[in-house]
């Protein structure tokens, strides 16, 4: 059964649209929460051609917070701090689901003209953990994937599952994590680095000695880079030719 989805936050290229950030929040909190991110970037006026989506995830009930329904990509099983109780049991259909979701989303900015390379999947805990999920099994090749202070979900089956769909192998990923994180420990996404670049992929890995669960202005300034340097003005482009 499809999950009752309110439409997104938008917000519309300052100039002409030519590419697309879809960023995803975590746990517990809505598009909104990240929306003053956004107006901050629009304000500086680096990313003007850039459209941003911010989604927000249906209100589920959630195992890991007793059960009440809150906001959620997936289900959670277990938030003790401790990796291993991360990774021991995840919700595959609810992860498959959500992908499906975002999926669609890439899918209609492609419709409206976008091409998937001007397209960046990212996300902040459990939004960048579906994030960096659904952009390596992408049927598109996507501009670059933002993983912030998460995970990749479903890790066992990660090579059987990249089978059906590896078109972003050269992708640029960048990963960012600070170092006093006590809810996605920073070892959990240090593992996922590990494998990806094990495997392969175009990652990169930020460390931010001291930060908790939350995001910084140094973080904040680094991911504007990276959408600049993989999104850039198309106008630029002509002025140089």
């Amino acid at each position: 059964m499809a999950m009752r989805r309110a439409p997104p936050l938008l917000f519309p290229a300052a100039a002409k649209h030519t590419a697309t950030v879809i960023f995803a929040h975590g746990l517990g909190d809505t598009g909104y929460g990240w929306a003053p991110v956004v107006e901050n970037w629009r304000r500086r006026e680096r990313l003007d051609e850039v459209k941003f989506i911010l989604p927000h995830a249906p209100r589920m009930p959630v195992t890991a917070a007793d059960g009440m329904a809150i906001p959620a990509w997936y289900d959670i099983f277990g938030l003790t701090g401790k990796a291993e109780d991360i990774r021991k049991e995840q919700d595959e259909p609810g992860i498959l689901q959500s992908r499906e979701y975002f999926n669609g989303l890439i899918q209609a900015e492609m419709d409206s003209g976008i091409a998937s390379n001007r397209i960046i999947l990212g996300g902040f805990s459990q939004g960048g953990a579906i994030s960096l999920f659904t952009a390596l099994t992408a049927k598109f090749k996507l501009g670059g994937v933002v993983a912030l202070s998460c995970y990749l979900p479903l890790d066992v089956k990660f090579d059987e599952l990249i089978k059906e769909n590896d078109n972003n192998h050269k992708t640029p990923i960048l990963m960012c994590h600070g170092d006093a994180d006590q809810v996605v420990p920073v070892n959990l996404g240090k593992m996922s680095y590990e494998k990806l670049e094990k495997d392969g992929f175009d990652i990169t890995m930020k460390l931010y000695p001291g930060m908790p669960h939350s995001a910084d202005l140094e973080e904040l300034n680094e991911i504007e880079a990276f959408l600049q340097a993989r999104l850039p003005r198309e106008a630029d482009k002509k002025s140089e030719l």
